[in-house]
Parts: C-alpha cells; sequence; structure tokens
C-alpha cells in the first residue's frame, strides 16, 4: 500500500498498550507501529488460538494474552488504544483511568491518520444503511478521488483511512462506544439519524449515552454541517449543542429548511428531489435514511439523478431488510439482522403487502406479545423454526394467524413459506431471535436463507 497517510508525529517513541484485539486493535496495532509508537497489546485468548496476536508478535509488538489484569499496565505507558466493546469498568480500563492515562479508540487513530474528507455517521437506528447510501451517491458523478465505509460498518477504519489521499471522502460508521474514546475526532459533515434508549448496560445512564453520541459533534466549526433529525423535539434540541452549520431531516414536514418528505414525495430546500416511493428499501425508517442521505449529497453538491440512480437501485444492507430477489410474483427479503423484536416490528411495519413471515431462534427467556399487533396488521402466513418456535406461535395465534408452519431451520422454511403463499405477497425471514441456538452468527443464518431462496426459484440474488 502507499504511503499516503497524514505524517502524524504524534505517536512517534510513545509507549501504547492496545487493551482487546478483533479488526479494530489489529490494525490499530500495526498503524501504531509503522507511527513509530512502541506497542504492547493484550488480548484474553491464548496465543495459541490467536492468529492476530502471532502475526503481531512476528512482527515486533509485545503481545500479552490470556487473563487481562491490572498489572500488565506498567506506570511507563504513554497512551491506551481500548477495543469499543471493553467497558470503562474493566479492572485494566480502571488501572488506566487511576493513572490519568489517555484512552482513545481506534477512530480517533484513523481520523488522524486520513488525508481524504470525514463524514462521521451516529444514531441508535439507521446508522449502517445510511452510511452505504452516503458511500454511493458520493461516489456517483465523481471527478477526482473515491468515498469509501469503514468504521462500525464491520471494515476497520485504521485500515481504511491509510488509503485516503485528499481527492478521497472516508465516510465512517461510529458507534457511542467509539465516539467515547475520542478527542480530536473532527468530521466535516457529522450526521445523527436518531437517539433511543440503547447500550445503557455500559453507559450506565442514558445522560451518558446521549453525550456519548454527541461527542460526534463536539469538534465541530461554523465551517463543517451537523446532519440532524428533527422529528423529536429532543433532537432538535441536542442540534444546538452543536458549533456546526445544522441540516435538518423530517420525515414528519416539521422542517422545509433542510431535507423532508412531504406529500409522498422528498425534497431539499424545496426542491423535488424523487417521490419516496421509488426508494428501493422498504419501510418508514429507510425514508429518514433515505433524507439524511440527500441531505449529505446536497451538501457535497450532488445532482438528483445521482440520488435518485442510488436510491431506486440500492437494495438494502446485507440482513438488514434486504431484497433478494423477485420469482413467481413473490418478493424474498432478508432481515436476518433482526435479532430482536423491536427490528421485526420495523420490518413488518416497512410492508403494505400481505407478508409471509419466517422467524424463530435462541430462547432468551421472554414472550413475544409485543409482536402481536405487528402480526395482525401484516402477516398472512409464519414458519417457525428453532427454540422458540412455540413462544411465536402463541403470538400468532393470538394475533389470529391460522395458517402456522413449523421448519427445522431458515432454509428449511423457504419452500414451506413459499407454499403457504400467493403472487403479490412478500415472503420475508425477519427471526425476531438471535441465531446461535442453530447458527454461528446472523450473517450465516442470512446467507442460507438467500441459498435457499435460489435453490428454490433458480435465480440470483439480485446485487
Amino acid at each position: 500500500m502507499a504511503e499516503i497517510m497524514k505524517n502524524v508525529q504524534t505517536y512517534s517513541g510513545k509507549k501504547v498498550f492496545v487493551l482487546g484485539l478483533a479488526k479494530s486493535g489489529y490494525h490499530a496495532a500495526l498503524l501504531l507501529q509503522k507511527l513509530g509508537a512502541k506497542v504492547t497489546v493484550s488480548d484474553q485468548k491464548t496465543l495459541r488460538d490467536n492468529p492476530a496476536a502471532q502475526t503481531l508478535k512476528a512482527a515486533g509488538v509485545t503481545v500479552l494474552t490470556g487473563p487481562q489484569t491490572a498489572d500488565q499496565l506498567t506506570d511507563d505507558f504513554d497512551l491506551m488504544v481500548k477495543n469499543p466493546g471493553i467497558a470503562y469498568d474493566v479492572p485494566l480500563v480502571q488501572a488506566a483511568l487511576a493513572k490519568q492515562l489517555p484512552i482513545i479508540t481506534e477512530v480517533e487513530l484513523a481520523s488522524e491518520v486520513n488525508e481524504g474528507e470525514l463524514v462521521a455517521v451516529t444514531g441508535s437506528n439507521g446508522k449502517t444503511t445510511t452510511t452505504t447510501m452516503i458511500t454511493k451517491i458520493l461516489n456517483q458523478e465523481r471527478v477526482q478521488g473515491r468515498s469509501a465505509y469503514a468504521g462500525n460498518i464491520g471494515v476497520p477504519a485504521s485500515e481504511v483511512a491509510q488509503e485516503m489521499t485528499a481527492d478521497d471522502t472516508l465516510v465512517l460508521e461510529v458507534s457511542s462506544f467509539m465516539l467515547l474514546g475520542t478527542t480530536t475526532f473532527h468530521p466535516h459533515i457529522a450526521v445523527l439519524t436518531n437517539i433511543f434508549s440503547n447500550h445503557l448496560d455500559y453507559h450506565k445512564t442514558r445522560e451518558n449515552y446521549v453525550n456519548a453520541k454527541m461527542r460526534i459533534t463536539a469538534n465541530q466549526t461554523a465551517n463543517d454541517y451537523f446532519v440532524v433529525n428533527f422529528d423529536a423535539p429532543e433532537w432538535r434540541t441536542l442540534a444546538q449543542r452543536s458549533q456546526a452549520q445544522i441540516v435538518p431531516f423530517s420525515r414528519q414536514a416539521v422542517t422545509t429548511d433542510g431535507a423532508y418528505e412531504q406529500d409522498g414525495n422528498l425534497y431539499f430546500k424545496g426542491e423535488l428531489v424523487m417521490a419516496a416511493s421509488d426508494v428501493r428499501v422498504p419501510g418508514t425508517h429507510n425514508i429518514e435514511n433515505a433524507l439524511a442521505a440527500i441531505a449529505v449529497a446536497k451538501i457535497e453538491g450532488r445532482s438528483n439523478d445521482a440520488i435518485r440512480h442510488v436510491l431506486t437501485t440500492f437494495g438494502g444492507v446485507r440482513h438488514r431488510t434486504q431484497y433478494v430477489l423477485t420469482a413467481a410474483g413473490r418478493k424474498y427479503y432478508n432481515d436476518s439482522k433482526a435479532t430482536d423484536m423491536e427490528a421485526t416490528e420495523m420490518a413488518l411495519n416497512g410492508f403494505k403487502e400481505p407478508v409471509v413471515l419466517l422467524a424463530g431462534g435462541l430462547d432468551r427467556g421472554y414472550e413475544f406479545d409485543n409482536l402481536v399487533p405487528y402480526f395482525k396488521a401484516h402477516v398472512k402466513a409464519i414458519v417457525l423454526f428453532g427454540e422458540t418456535q412455540q413462544l411465536l406461535a402463541k403470538a400468532a395465534k393470538a394475533a389470529g394467524i391460522s395458517t402456522i408452519a413449523y421448519a427445522e431451520n431458515a432454509e428449511a422454511a423457504v419452500p414451506i413459506a413459499y407454499n403457504l403463499s400467493a403472487p403479490g405477497d412478500v415472503i420475508l425471514l425477519s427471526p425476531a431471535n438471535a441465531s446461535w441456538d442453530q447458527y454461528p452468527n446472523f450473517e450465516v443464518r442470512g446467507d442460507r436463507f438467500i441459498e435457499a431462496v435460489e435453490a428454490l426459484t433458480g435465480q440470483k440474488e439480485e446485487q
């Protein structure tokens, strides 16, 4: 890879402790070493079962594996780079705080070496879809450079940031966990999709969670832009904390000053962009995501043609109400990422057509009564699999669904669902449960569903 990243001297000769590997810690350690730091990494997996740690050790990084104890953190470290998922109350982090050691996350490093323009997206819901929409639109009509996404979307930010030139745009999806570990993080355009009550086990209070999210705009100035959902009074109030130029978006047309939906159309500051019904990914939540992307696109000077091209062809992020294909009049959707009831509620609300639903998975000990009104409004038949079959069947019966079938797993449910469907129906995998009773993760579950759809229809997934 060409050395095109910024010449950052901040870490040269510094002793840096990287806590937790996974993708972000691994790439942070490699980047820090490239920047001249003396790197020590600590990861719970044993060295024998830890290929990333083995690679780092071979590259000259000091590697500590196994139980993570406070005594690993000696007095002479200058900085800790913490895996975002590791809570602040674990002993090693508490030891760093007691020593008043600066603690950052990998996205901070990435933003420091990034040569290109930085766009950052956060929110409780919709981050990944919005990040993807923005990246695709910013690659339209581009004369120089490219747009690339990274961060919480699953691509290490520090790896991609090293490749960015001054002509490029880095679009980072950032979680509250990531943002907590930032001090100089400064996007030119920041996006807040929404804020609900998430991750309170980590943040302890909702106020802490909100404050973490708002770090996305903490270093912005009047030369920057903060794109904010204006559909809740709280979010409008939060926007006032920012020093950036506020660009609102609203599905409820509470403002016409930015991007908004009105009478079934999407506008930007009075200019018609496209019909809401032409946004290919279903659901009102995806209209909000599209409006956020439109606002960023307009700030960046993209045309309505560029916006329409992406939003009418983008079938959704894989496993998130992802359009798969249409065959024999049935539309197939993969929403394997729906690992809780709320996600399935949102998916069902996105369809006007009758739905044959495939659901089930790991039993976490709760009932599915909250799904009853959504089943009643949208579901004509249901095919159930996994540990929660009977619990979901109880909710389906309460909703008055008379056609309830059972399958061994998600892929076996596909032909059964087809037999219960008619032309004009949607066949939707939206499990409302985690996958771990039958699959390693939700991605594998979704992939198996798509393979079964392709086998049944003789068609390939539409990209």
